[in-house]
């Protein structure tokens, strides 16, 4: 895994505690016994559907008629805000079978029986249409969710596709989300029924209720029809059978050489992003191959074509195109499928290279190659012992570090020293070293919001404190002290000409680099609204990215801290404005070395210094601090005065080391990499090709004597005396 910046360890004098991802640890009011903000809301909500129901239940009980208006409206605005703030609880009410069609039918049932005890008696009559026309609305209610189904269904391809002309697979625009969601569709096309029945009641006028369900069944055979069209043969998508031969003819056309294989969940796609820039600017056709159909937006801005194959007979498809290679950020589960693919060959490329275990994996040994940065990750390799051969190793550097800008020097007499703490997150395995969030975090902060002249970025890794809660906890206390830190500062601010520039630089980022989607749009129409991009597109989006980014930094104070968390700017991009990297052992701080600028790690490890030194290559030329961060101001004064830094020959040699050498340039010994295994993959697929075309019959096996059987009165083997 990548390790970007923004995690925690867990300090060696504490007991590691688990608890569900994405909770805090107990704050005050829980230890009080007093529920949180968020748990009181929904307590609320569920106290006032759970009080109203009741209310209607006596109110059409007793019979009252103010009650029951009074206690179905309270329930109609408590369903509203169900829906609109607490759609967490959504999933819990239908967990515990008490779905919106469930409260919509007592709702509308207890309205039926205040009805019929009204008034006089032998009622029933009189009222018996409106219950008739209720029954029938929830008949088309439930038309109306099969035909949902249906459409979705058909709107379901096999192959999901972006940067693709898909104009023959015959597209359309999605329905409305109103008619692909019971919950609400129900809410909002029985409110004219609901309605009614509350005037008859109030009004002792049964006209009113007719007049409400005339309205409700209107508009849901309205909807009915709407999706009823989209089934017909003429205005339906292509088949599943359709779009596979589709697949296939494009495959053909395009012929891709080199692709990107990934599968991963949602937050994990900053594996696959850092490998875009690199992969477009390959000679050969590349492709993304994704898994998982919530990916296919996940991918950043690029204009190589993006193909989602969730299903492995889907993906088996690609044997007989003329895709060569594949290369692989990330290991998974849906890893081992691809590999079944003879005809192609796979390079693990990783997302990054640091000295924890996770960067020498023994599932690599599955790969025809191992790519790497540098000689560090070979020796790597041959010291775990997991099956990788030496000559499986591939050299390439770390081609995305072109991005990176050389050291130019010491900050200038009064300027600030802009300090970025990138830590990394807490790791699945539980320890202790792998961040500096939870035991160190808030003590470097302190130390470097203490110096007058700093200036701190802090970039918490994007999976902070989603193993462990004592990590989020600890980023949420470091934001507060930033935020604390800069309502204690003053300074001049740039005029609202920077503020104006920034805003139409995003604009025109967002414009090159976003699909203009409706909140109704399906997986069908993202295609249909995301074809083959115009030429120069890229180029037009790699100037748009350096515009925004020198109008963001021209637009915040020189002397404000600042929690950088969004996707803009990126890690490379705040490498570039800090003149000194606070980390942990990860893969940030291999990168941060392309800058040749000072760096520091936290040992939270518990190892005494020599001995962390001698286990994590990375830390041989950083400065390390302890959890404390009683080491910070003398690291700033080595920054500030470059002739007190003892370690600037020892970085040179740790990034050739690590990164391997400047020259030939990373990109082209990338895509050399590249050529080669290709040409690999080439010379075995006429291998193959020519034992088919010579039908060299293959191996017979060697024909053994049958085995006798035993006989059937004595259950001996002939020739053989039984085992006494």
């Amino acid at each position: 895994m990548r390790d970007e910046p923004g995690a925690t360890a867990v300090p060696l004098s504490l007991p590691r505690r688990r608890l569900p991802r994405g909770r805090l640890p107990r704050g005050p009011l829980s230890r009080l016994g007093l529920p949180t903000g968020r748990t009181a809301a929904r307590l609320l909500v569920l106290g006032v559907l759970a009080t109203t129901s009741a209310a209607q239940v006596v109110g059409a009980l007793l019979p009252s008629v103010p009650l029951l208006l009074a206690a179905t409206a309270g329930s109609l605005a408590a369903e509203g805000v169900l829906y609109r703030w607490q759609r967490g609880m959504v999933s819990l009410f239908a967990k515990s079978h008490a779905d919106v069609t469930v409260r919509h039918v007592l709702r509308d049932l207890l309205l039926v029986v205040g009805l019929l005890r009204l008034g006089e008696q032998h009622r029933e009559t009189v009222y018996a249409p409106l219950v008739a026309g209720l029954l029938v609305f929830y008949g088309l209610h439930w038309a109306i969710q099969a035909a949902s189904v249906l459409v979705r269904r058909t709107r379901t391809l096999p192959v999901v596709t972006r940067n693709i002309d898909v104009s023959a697979l015959r597209l359309s625009p999605a329905p409305p989300s109103l008619l692909r969601r019971p919950g609400p569709r129900l809410a909002v096309f029985g409110l004219p029924a609901t309605a009614g029945l509350l005037a008859t009641a109030a009004t002792d006028a049964p006209v009113y209720g007719a007049a409400g369900l005339a309205l409700s069944l209107t508009v849901g055979l309205a909807g009915l029809g709407a999706l009823l069209l989209r089934l017909l043969p003429g205005r339906r998508p292509a088949g599943e059978q359709e779009v596979l031969d589709w697949f296939e003819r494009w495959l053909a056309e395009y012929r891709p050489t080199v692709g990107l294989y990934f599968s991963g969940g949602a937050s994990s796609a900053y594996q696959a992003n850092m490998w875009l820039e690199p992969l477009a600017r390959l000679d050969g056709r590349p492709v993304i191959v994704l898994r998982e159909r919530l990916m296919v937006q996940r991918i950043a801005a690029t204009d190589i074509p993006v193909v989602c194959l969730p299903k492995v007979s889907t993906l088996m498809r690609l044997e007989h195109s003329t895709l060569r290679v594949l290369l692989h950020p990330s290991n998974s589960g849906k890893t081992s499928q691809v590999l079944r693919i003879p005809t192609i060959k796979h390079a693990f490329v990783n997302h990054g290279e640091s000295d924890k275990l996770s960067s020498c994996n023994p599932y690599a040994k599955a790969y025809d190659e191992v790519w790497v940065a540098g000689p560090a990750a070979r020796e790597r390799y041959a010291l775990a012992e997991v099956g990788v051969e030496d000559q499986d190793v591939v050299e390439i550097g770390r081609p995305q570090l072109g991005a990176v800008r050389p050291y130019a020097g010491p900050p200038a007499p009064g300027a600030y020293t802009t300090v970025l703490y990138a830590p990394t997150w807490e790791g699945w395995d539980g320890n202790p070293g792998n961040t500096s969030v939870i035991e160190a975090g808030e003590n470097l902060v302190r130390a470097l919001l203490a110096d007058p002249g700093v200036r701190l970025l802090y970039k918490p890794h994007p999976l902070t404190g989603s193993v462990d809660a004592r990590a989020r906890a600890a980023d949420l206390r470091i934001r507060e002290l930033v935020r604390a830190a800069n309502r204690e500062r003053s300074g001049p601010r740039p005029d609202a000409s920077a503020a104006a520039a920034l805003g139409r630089r995003t604009a025109e980022l967002d414009r090159l680099t976003t699909a203009g989607f409706r909140s109704a749009a399906d997986q069908a129409e993202r295609m249909l609204r995301q074809p083959a991009p115009e030429p120069g597109r890229a180029d037009a989006v790699a100037r748009a990215t350096a515009a925004w980014e020198e109008a963001y930094w021209a637009s915040l104070p020189a002397w404000e801290h600042r929690v950088v968390t969004d996707a803009r700017p990126p890690l490379y991009a705040c490498f570039n404005r800090a003149d000194l990297l606070i980390s942990d052992v990860s893969s940030v701080v291999s990168d941060f070395l392309a800058s040749g600028k000072p760096y520091a790690v936290a040992n939270t490890s518990g190892l005494p210094e020599d001995v962390f030194r001698a286990s994590f290559p990375t830390v041989a030329a950083a400065t390390v601090l302890t959890p404390d961060g009683a080491g910070v101001p003398a690291l700033l004064d080595a920054v500030r005065h470059p002739e007190r830094d003892e370690l600037t020959g020892a970085r040179t040699a740790l990034a050739l080391r690590l990164l391997g050498p400047a020259e030939p340039q990373p990109q082209e010994r990338f895509a050399a990499a590249v050529r080669d295994l290709c040409a690999a993959a080439g010379e075995h697929r006429a291998r193959r090709a020519e034992r088919l075309m010579s039908q060299t019959p293959l191996p017979v096996p060697r024909q053994h004597p049958p085995v006798p059987l035993p006989t059937p009165t004595t259950g001996e083997l002939p020739g053989r005396s039984r085992v006494r």
